[in-house]
């Protein structure tokens, strides 16, 4: 039975869940060989980049680069970034989502000195796990997302909106694959 101090509470743990199922179906995650990877090579290139036309954000692993994209041309970019690292690497997925965008986000997965949650200005939710394009320090490996340059980050976080299309790939493997169809 559900007392007055419960009820508050489970509602919330259930609006999380709610959250959480919602952004896991928006995400979307597309691996090597899977019908979303198929079905990206199979459309032209972005000139310059090793994403398809279907991308409006794209993140070359291997180059460690990044671009934004618009109707199949690069409208920002390339542009220096960081991916995961020590065990905690980016995934690659070719139909990534965005589905949430917090300009203020603090992570609680990563913390300050202090034991306080690290802010991560800017980010931009793209996979699932909290995976996200934010502000921060392009020669510091994340804990799997992507750190834009401060002074690119507010661009990201303006030109990508909920739904829009992200593809994390790996040059070289995506050089070989579209070689062997």
């Amino acid at each position: 039975m559900d007392t007055d101090r419960q009820r508050p509470r489970r509602l919330v743990a259930l609006g999380l869940g709610l959250a959480t199922v919602a952004g896991v179906g928006l995400a979307g995650t597309a691996v090597a060989g899977s019908p979303a990877a198929e079905q990206t090579r199979a459309e032209p290139l972005v000139p310059g980049t090793p994403c398809s036309v279907s991308a409006k954000a794209c993140v070359d692993l291997d180059s460690q680069r990044s671009w934004l994209i618009q109707d199949g041309k690069v409208i920002r970019g390339p542009i220096g970034i960081s991916s995961g690292g020590n065990g905690q690497e980016t995934p690659v997925g070719h139909s990534l989502r965005v589905y949430r965008k917090d300009a203020t986000h603090k992570s609680e997965e990563s913390r300050l000195p202090d034991g306080s949650p690290a802010p991560m200005p800017w980010s931009v939710f793209f996979n699932d796990g909290g995976i996200a394009f934010h502000s921060g320090d392009p020669n510091r490996s994340s804990a799997g997302c992507i750190h834009v340059p401060p002074d690119e980050a507010k661009a990201y976080f303006d030109y990508l909106q909920i739904g829009d299309q992200v593809q994390v790939v790996k040059a070289s493997e995506e050089q070989a694959a579209r070689k062997g169809s």
